[in-house]
């Protein structure tokens, strides 16, 4: 028996499935704790004397591991599979953290602290094209797109794990303390990955062998359409909001509105599961719709809608700002899903490794240059200008957004 996509399939029992999938995504919320973990700690070192330009320095450092060895890291997964990748990758990533927390235990200079998080986000690196192949390769296309939502669910997941933890531990007690967060995420997701991930069969493969290679794969699927091309830029252009958001979010509750760091932790970790509930509501109506891309247009325009929003109600000082800064928080992390679909999608299980890598690369080239950017420009004209730039990206990413073909016109 084939799947609409000419995938063998294999006898995986559906409660083994959603099993998978929530492996996968504790696997994903290791790359966002380890990428994302120096966000939190802005305010403990702004409290320091650390300049928000220079924390922003420290905070790219992480995102800058990642998107060096990201797509190396998909073509090893194209070649060898999910599993023995993710094995490897995530007992790096708890070498890497476990060194950061050493060394801001023994109060190392800042820049050792920023090494260990280059080292431990390059191991991370691969955690969300694996566990994203997983979804796509053990749930059907009428499926997936819901089951992919709730696997994107673990980027706000994780933010609100490190909202909720990260600033009180710095604060109480020390920044290493605020370390141990990413880390024990780290060492569980390794646990979990060897006990239940299997990986999913490729086409062309034998019940024998489900992972072994076709003799003559696809083409190539960046030489047969622009599609890849399109959905890849468009992406970055709607990364520039959700990098403004959780990299300063949480700074600007703290720094700008002096609020404690528990409570602005606990309004981060609230916006976090709306965003989640965002992804899971996204994936299941791209699935009724029949399309990837149509939903991300409108994403797109509302992302835009609720920055410009928070932009001018955090210039003027307005209590609603609170408000639109969770609808925000929301909106501008609904289409990562639908995006990461699409590309897994049209790529096919012979080139999504590489293609997921090259779309989460380009993300985190966003993040790793928006973070001292946006920090520089809070820093001579106020997050109120910060999040109005910010705003403007959905907007030029529109007309790039791709249709699809599942129907999208």
């Amino acid at each position: 028996m084939l799947t609409p996509t000419g995938t063998p399939v294999f006898d995986v029992s559906t409660a083994r499935r959603w099993v998978m999938l929530l492996v996968s995504m504790t696997a994903a919320i290791t790359t966002t704790a380890t990428v994302n973990s120096a966000g939190f700690l802005i305010p403990e070192l702004h409290r320091e004397g650390l300049s928000l330009r220079d924390a922003g320095v420290f905070a790219a450092a992480a995102p800058l591991g990642l998107l060096l060895t990201t797509v190396a890291w998909g073509a090893l997964i194209d070649r060898v599979g999910e599993r023995r990748v993710l094995l490897i990758s995530l007992s790096g990533a708890a070498l890497g953290l476990g060194a950061t927390v050493a060394m801001f235990a023994v109060h190392a200079p800042l820049w050792l602290d920023a090494a260990g998080l280059f080292v431990g986000s390059a191991m991370a690196a691969s955690c969300n094209g694996a566990s994203g192949r997983i979804v796509v390769g053990w749930f059907p296309p009428e499926r997936r797109g819901t089951a992919m939502g709730i696997r994107q669910t673990s980027q706000p997941l994780g933010i609100a794990v490190l909202s909720l933890l990260m600033p009180v531990l710095a604060h109480r007690f020390s920044l290493a303390a605020a370390m141990t967060v990413p880390l024990v995420v780290a060492c569980l997701s390794l646990v979990l990955v060897a006990l239940f991930i299997v990986d999913p069969p490729l086409p062309g493969s034998t019940s024998a062998d489900p992972g072994a290679r076709a003799a003559d794969p696809p083409q190539n699927p960046y030489r047969t359409s622009r599609f890849l091309y399109r959905i890849h830029t468009s992406s970055l252009l709607l990364q520039l909001p959700q990098s403004a958001v959780w990299t300063y979010g949480i700074t600007w509750l703290i720094v700008g509105l002096h609020w404690s760091p528990g409570t602005a932790g606990l309004v981060v970790t609230v916006s976090q599961l709306c965003g989640a509930g965002g992804r899971i509501a996204s994936g299941a109506l791209s699935d009724r719709v029949g399309s990837r891309t149509a939903p991300i247009r409108w994403i797109a325009v509302a992302a835009a809608l609720s920055m410009g929003g928070l932009a001018c109600l955090a210039a003027v000082g307005s209590a609603w700002a609170i408000l639109v800064f969770v609808i925000a928080s929301m909106m501008t992390v609904a289409d990562n899903g639908l995006s990461f679909t699409a590309v897994a999608e049209h790529a096919g299980p012979y080139y999504s490794g590489r293609a997921l890598a090259i779309q989460n690369t380009g993300q985190f080239i966003v993040s790793t240059a928006a973070s001292p950017l946006i920090g520089a420009l809070i820093g001579a004209a106020g997050f109120g200008w910060a999040f109005g730039v910010a705003a403007l990206a959905p907007l030029i990413a529109l007309p790039v957004i791709p249709s699809d073909h599942r129907g999208d016109g």
